[in-house]
């Protein structure tokens, strides 16, 4: 008989949970769905959970957590955790924890890729010359063009990610400049980087700003018409963090104005984005000019390889063990009342 039953409510790899059979060993049970709808997963499914193992497709708030009857773990299989209702989950006295060791170098990569995409016209000359291998023939055709060596890079977030992109960036010849009030002091200059006081003074100085910082109240809708306002008009903007914590339609108006250059967005608000939001709109028929000229968008794929999506697997479903094994909590971003009374 299994020790243990593990649930993944939004399993986001094709197999029978190959490696997370192979990482809990054969005493656990796994209960393995593909929903976003949390009513059609089994009540008995919830409640026999010791372990919830869960990715970004589903809601976990307060009425899901209400479900779990055994649940002693909650394990992130990914680093942003904001669809996960901490505070329920700490009032249940269930610890939740994230996995933050995976994916770093390929959203770094990626951050680094859409900058580049732009400054050596990749996808404006693909475009140009997929309507005319003649025509598009031209070096010229690329409007955000330029030389990177002795310019300013901006990264909003000195975590792992913001780091990897950060030393990346400085291989290119860029000056980086960092904004992170919650990093301490001094690690700016472990990384040789510039550090700047305040958002406003990093987006002022900074010729490609990429975006590095969780999603939170303080960050949601960092990013709209009036701090967009602040960047050079020749500024190019990455987000490879939250969708959220950028104001998309603002910053479709921005681009068309001429208010900022260019954009590359790996994620959005909502994803996929509904047939009337504006973004989707933009790419729907390809004809609108902005598309592959000066937006650049990707399917929440910065983090994705095959490596990568191995480690975010096999990781979450070490930690849900150590915890129901041995005790022991890795990577916690919540407080759990009992954790709390136990020390008290």
């Amino acid at each position: 008989m299994a020790q243990f039953h593990l649930m993944t409510p939004d399993a986001q790899y094709a197999d029978d949970a190959r490696i997370e059979r192979e990482t809990a060993g054969p005493d656990v049970d796994w209960s393995i769905f593909r929903d976003r709808d949390p009513d059609a997963i089994p009540a008995e499914a919830w409640r026999r959970a010791d372990a919830l193992v869960v990715w970004h497709e589903m809601k976990i708030d307060a009425a899901v957590i209400a479900r779990l009857d055994r649940c002693r773990v909650i394990v992130r299989a990914g680093v942003g955790f904001d669809h996960i209702d901490l505070d329920a989950a700490a009032a249940r006295g269930i610890p939740v924890c994230n996995t933050p060791d995976y994916g770093t170098s390929e959203v770094a990569d990626h951050a680094i890729a859409m900058m580049l995409n732009f400054k050596r016209g990749l996808t404006a000359y693909h475009r140009r010359l997929m309507d005319s291998p003649q025509a598009g023939f031209d070096h010229a055709q690329a409007p955000l063009m330029g030389r990177l060596r002795g310019r300013t890079f901006g990264v909003v977030g000195l975590g792992r990610i913001g780091t990897a992109t950060a030393l990346r960036a400085k291989a290119f010849g860029l000056d980086v400049v960092c904004y992170d009030p919650h990093v301490s002091r001094g690690t700016e200059i472990a990384v040789g980087v510039r550090r700047v006081e305040s958002l406003a003074a990093l987006l002022r100085d900074s010729d490609v700003v990429s975006l590095h910082c969780p999603l939170t109240p303080e960050t949601r809708g960092m990013i709209d018409a009036e701090t967009l306002a602040l960047m050079k008009p020749g500024a190019i903007l990455i987000n490879t963090a939250r969708g959220a914590i950028v104001d998309v339609p603002a910053l479709l108006a921005a681009l068309r104005d001429g208010v900022i250059a260019g954009a590359g967005l790996d994620v959005l608000p909502t994803e996929p984005p509904a047939p009337g939001d504006a973004i989707a709109r933009a790419y729907a028929n390809g004809a609108d000019p902005l598309v592959g000229e000066r937006l650049l968008m990707t399917p929440h794929a910065a983090w994705s390889s095959p490596e990568s999506v191995a480690d975010a697997r096999r990781l979450a479903v070490e930690t849900a063990m150590l915890c129901l094994s041995h005790g022991t909590i890795r990577n916690l971003v919540n407080t759990p009342r009992r954790a709390v009374a136990a020390a008290e």
